[in-house]
């Protein structure tokens, strides 16, 4: 028999996701007859304990009697249980500083780490993830703050809806102007936000058509990597050796800098991708970005303009054009961003319910099945060590820090 625990998230400030839902811990322990689930109570979480225990799901304090701990985001190192096995976003595989403490703890107690980010297919593709969400929250406030800033229309924060299916009501009758919009990217986070973009009624153009025309309507244009990055020395784009050797690649966004109002970033960045554009950009003439929602949210990455995160209550700021200073938003000679570490926080039981349908189709079967070796590729540490293919971590195991 199998315990799994549904750990109650410790990180501050709290997140309200959970790995799977009650529906779904009642059909996980219907349909694997060797899985017994255990929720920890919580206050905070976006489904409530009364409603795991009206699906039959055990509710306890402690989780020191189960298997394997599923969570949502990293758990406090005084939180850690000496030798379980822990399923969620540790955040250490690039040697984040904040959670340098966490991965220590995890070797000195004996526990084995299975990232959710570092489940993938054998290609690379990601397996799991909230992306998706991320984006249809994104590309909301993005354009949230666009109509704020030019006072044409009006939208509501999004996690004063509901659920995904109230948001989707809030668009009726929402008549946009006639804005140009950027889409990069083509993952998760890139679909979210071409869903929005269909539900708000803008229209997808050619990208020939996008920087030699104007509209009488909104219109957005999908930039993918062949489309953003081109190799210095005019050799064809390709996908692998991009991700192997992005310093050889340069930015082709600047093309589209003239021709953009609103740019909604949904891409891949790593300290050696190239930007999609320089800070000193935003002082051009012809720079005519008003709003960016930097939706992959990396701090002085594929935005520089982004200067860090802001609150889900209050998700935008502007950055000046003349002093690159951070200000309040939609002032006069400022570029507005939208920068949230935990986007799917704002529709929390779409999110969770959408995550869980991936755990329980891709990931669950090959626990209760034994070790995979997809589960192996994700796994950092096990009992107390890290694996080979992260042995690249212990110096900062070790508590090196990096220049």
């Amino acid at each position: 028999m199998l315990k799994i625990g549904i750990i109650k998230e410790g990180k501050i400030p709290a997140d309200n996701r959970v790995a799977l839902t009650p529906a779904q811990c009642k059909w996980v322990q219907e349909n694997f007859s060797q899985c017994e689930i255990f929720v920890q109570r919580s206050e905070s979480r976006c489904f409530s304990d009364r409603e795991y225990r009206l699906a039959g799901i055990t509710l306890t304090d402690s989780l020191e009697n189960c298997d394997v701990l599923f969570g949502i985001k990293e758990v406090p190192p005084q939180q850690v249980l000496p030798q379980k096995k822990y399923l969620f976003f540790s955040h250490t595989c690039k040697k984040q500083p904040h959670n340098q403490k966490l991965l220590q703890t995890f070797l000195s107690k004996g526990c084995t780490l299975v990232d959710y980010e570092c489940l993938r297919h054998e290609d690379g593709q990601r397996i799991i993830g909230f992306g998706f969400f991320a984006g249809i929250v994104g590309a909301h406030n993005g354009m949230m703050a666009y109509g704020n800033r030019t006072g044409t229309f009006q939208l509501k924060h999004v996690y004063q809806q509901r659920d995904f299916k109230t948001l989707i009501h809030t668009y009726f009758g929402l008549k946009l102007p006639n804005v140009k919009i950027a889409v990069t990217g083509s993952g998760r986070v890139a679909h979210g936000i071409l869903e929005i973009m269909n539900l708000m009624g803008v229209i997808e153009v050619e990208k020939e058509d996008y920087l030699s025309r104007e509209f009488a309507y909104p219109v957005y244009v999908q930039l993918k990597g062949a489309d953003l990055y081109a190799h210095k020395e005019s050799k064809p784009y390709n996908r692998d050796h991009f991700h192997e050797h992005p310093k050889d690649y340069v930015s082709r966004f600047e093309n589209y800098l003239p021709h953009t109002g609103v740019l909604l970033n949904g891409v891949f960045w790593d300290k050696d991708v190239p930007r999609l554009f320089e800070k000193e950009a935003i002082r051009r003439k012809d720079f005519r970005i008003q709003t960016i929602a930097d939706i992959t949210d990396d701090e002085n990455g594929s935005v520089p303009i982004n200067v860090g995160d802001q609150t889900i209550e209050n998700p935008v700021y502007g950055i000046d054009k003349a002093s690159f200073e951070k200000t309040a938003p939609y002032l006069p000679n400022s570029v507005d961003v939208m920068a949230v570490g935990n986007l799917p926080n704002e529709l929390p039981r779409d999110a969770s319910k959408y995550f869980g349908e991936q755990l329980i189709k891709y990931v669950l079967p090959d626990l209760f099945s034994g070790e995979s070796e997809m589960i192996k590729r994700a796994t950092i540490a096990k009992e107390g060590r890290l694996t080979e293919a992260y042995g690249y971590l212990c110096d900062y195991a070790a508590g090196k820090v990096e220049n």
